[in-house]
């Protein structure tokens, strides 16, 4: 038997994220620059000889069946490629869902990374997030495995050369979820709250900003507060909503004070709030 391909599957977070509008298909026309992050997933895949894909996952309340991405991920590689790929798959979740972290999709191009690797499907790079496109939007991001620049709905994606140098995070969730899609219907007719900071953060690798902070500081205040408490925070460079949320991103000055700051924020917000400390890849 063919030993076990283990991969690891990077979280994500949007150094900014502009929404230029709704489009005709239903989907909002978005530029953003997207980094990945030292947290990830880990997924585990070998061949079985059932005919049929065994998934299994350390988070219970995520769904194993045809609707979970990296399913839809296997699927889309059996369409492109006219095969058929008996699989067993774990997958050991790190990335909260629901998040702004990208877990789920950087999942799927894991595998369609894993698969094409397993199966030697020799496609390329750009082949391979064309199909990655049919799974879910950001997926395409992810099979690139480096700093983005993404339009459209996300899935034109330039890889760049001039990518920031390895910058110390803290990530800041609360004990809840955001969905992507409410976020993104919730950004017309939202609005700011005047005790909440929404403009861009001057930074050496450009603005940090990100408009759907409108609509999720608007529902979800205790992160507009949060946004506030951080930038007061002498350690603190720049901090900023990630993604559709609920994750705060935070970018230190020095890697030396993540720990510091995140005992702050279970002294501030509860030692049930989740947080990690990393840094950009």
């Amino acid at each position: 038997m063919a030993e076990p391909f283990h991969i690891a599957a990077p979280a994500k977070t949007n150094l900014h994220l502009r929404v230029l509008g709704k489009r005709q298909d239903g989907f909002h026309e978005i530029e953003t620059r997207m980094v990945r992050l030292s947290l990830a997933d880990e997924l585990t895949l070998r061949w079985i000889k059932k005919d049929r894909i065994e998934f299994s996952c350390s988070d219970s309340s995520l769904p194993l069946g045809e609707e979970n991405l990296v399913t839809k991920a296997v699927r889309a590689l059996e369409a492109h490629s006219g095969k058929r790929f008996s699989l067993a798959i774990d997958l050991r979740k790190n990335i909260p869902s629901g998040a702004g972290l990208g877990g789920g999709s950087s999942d799927a191009a894991a595998v369609l990374r894993a698969v094409n690797t397993m199966a030697d499907l020799k496609i390329g790079d750009d082949q391979l997030a064309g199909i990655g496109a049919t799974v879910g939007s950001d997926v395409p991001f992810f099979v690139y495995d480096r700093t983005c620049d993404c339009r459209g709905r996300g899935e034109i994606v330039q890889p760049i050369d001039d990518s920031p140098a390895r910058l110390p995070v803290v990530l800041i969730k609360p004990g809840f979820q955001i969905a992507s899609a409410w976020a993104y219907q919730h950004l017309e007719g939202s609005r700011e709250i005047p005790e909440f900071t929404y403009l861009p953060q001057i930074c050496l690798w450009g603005e940090m900003v990100n408009h759907l902070e409108r609509p999720v500081f608007e529902k979800f205040t205790i992160l507009g507060e949060m946004k506030n408490w951080l930038l007061e925070r002498s350690m603190v460079h720049a901090a900023l909503l990630s993604g559709s949320g609920s994750t705060m991103l935070v970018v230190l000055k020095t890697g030396e004070s993540g720990h510091l700051l995140e005992n702050e924020v279970a002294d501030r917000y509860g030692k049930n709030t989740w947080t990690f400390v990393g840094h950009t890849l």
